[in-house]
């Protein structure tokens, strides 16, 4: 997939107004009748940047069902924090908008309420609504997915690797010194290397009918040991394809000025690459090993608070107005990030770089949602850039596995 201009806004989605008719149509809820009697008000609070594009939904559903429903644009840094602080206070909203890995600490508050999404449920990418799902209960109606990539320049490198040795050596046949960059940093970024580890055959947590279990600690399986000396021989005392001198603003740097033809790195990148002139390319992370190099998945959607007390109109308003691909095209165009409803991934997939996350995001798999993560990314970082320092691999992993069971075991 290539492309040389800046193409990220080549969708456009219809007017909202115009077309929500449809919305009473919708398989999802049944709840149409009810939300129409209950009358009231719906506040929903949104980061910023998205208000303007729900206000066409929020107007629609106000003059069609009678319940005002009214957008406060928050602070994207602020919401997850005041959402669990006010729902039980009864002051907090009736819906908010955040992303799928807060679901474990907001379940763990009792802040969110289950959704209905019914028959619609299989209208979404299933990562999405994989993601929105903890310990085998709905919580959250998804609107967007977003993944890291391989972005190669295309003018450096023609073809896409098939695996990460091949990527090395299509970078040095360029005659680069770095054919290849990651954000790293001192404090490492295991968010960044996951798909390696997978590609190993370590996982996390492994998972069960409910989602991933916390119990079943696959991180430090042979696979993970595996991994952990593989990315000790990409390290400093091995080839240097890692480095933690590497921060994100050094590997930007470094596919800018052409000195690296392949940069992992997520869609929030790719603006940056197509402004600076580079012809970008989107690839799938290549494999060290013959397994799929599958990245994490972030999901973004919305919450129901459990005290609402208009919680039929909330979840109508999400599923059956917020869920058609109008808005979620027009959520896609604020933040030009895969909508999470498929007819809508389709249409913002015509744009190819849309198109080249999308493929990549399909072998994604969701970021565990449970309350410990915190910790565990912690520890995990620190291990990987130890390792890529030259760090015992195996001595390294075997303690991390034991720091992680210890801090999901609190």
């Amino acid at each position: 997939m290539r492309v040389n201009k800046k193409s990220l806004l080549a969708v456009g989605a219809a007017a909202v107004v115009a077309t929500l008719g449809l919305a009473g149509c919708s398989t999802g809820s049944g709840d149409n009748n009810q939300a129409e009697a209950a009358g009231g008000t719906l506040t929903v609070w949104v980061d910023a940047e998205r208000v303007d594009a729900l206000q066409a939904a929020a107007d629609a559903y106000s003059e069609e069902k009678g319940v005002e429903v009214e957008l406060v644009g928050k602070d994207n840094a602020d919401i997850k924090d005041d959402f669990i602080q006010q729902v039980p206070t009864g002051k907090g909203p009736d819906i908010t908008m955040g992303a799928h890995d807060w679901l474990g600490e907001l379940s763990t508050n009792g802040v969110v309420a289950p959704i209905e999404l019914g028959d619609s449920a299989a209208d979404y990418l299933p990562v999405a609504i994989d993601a929105s799902t903890y310990e085998g209960t709905t919580y959250m109606l998804p609107y967007a997915v977003e993944n890291i990539a391989v972005l190669r320049n295309a003018d450096l490198v023609p073809e896409a690797a098939t695996s990460f040795d091949d990527m090395i050596a299509k970078g040095k046949a360029a005659g680069l010194d770095h054919p290849f960059v990651v954000e790293q940093g001192a404090e490492g970024n295991p968010y960044h290397l996951y798909p390696f580890q997978t590609a190993f055959g370590a996982p996390v947590f492994g998972t069960n009918d409910e989602g991933y279990d916390p119990t079943d600690l696959q991180l430090g399986n042979a696979g993970g040991e595996e991994f952990a000396t593989w990315l000790g021989a990409q390290g400093k005392n091995g080839t240097g394809n890692f480095n933690t001198d590497i921060d994100g603003d050094i590997a930007k740097q470094a596919f800018l000025d052409g000195t690296a033809a392949f940069w992992l790195t997520g869609p929030w990148n790719v603006g940056a690459a197509i402004d600076g002139g580079v012809n970008v390319a989107i690839d799938t992370v290549p494999s060290p090993t013959g397994e799929a190099a599958s990245p994490f998945a972030g999901v973004k959607g919305f919450f129901v608070s459990s005290e609402s007390a208009n919680k039929v109109a909330a979840n109508d308003f999400l599923v059956n107005y917020i869920g058609t691909e109008d808005v979620q095209l027009e959520l896609f165009e604020a933040g030009n990030i895969l909508p999470a409803l498929s007819a809508a991934a389709e249409t913002a997939s015509s744009d190819p770089i849309i198109e080249g996350f999308a493929a990549v995001g399909a072998e994604a798999v969701p970021m565990p949602a449970i309350p410990a993560m915190g910790s565990v990314w912690q520890y995990w970082g620190i291990a990987e850039a130890g390792v890529i320092n030259g760090a015992d691999p195996v001595a390294t992993w075997q303690k991390l596995t034991s720091d992680v069971q210890a801090a999901i075991s609190k």
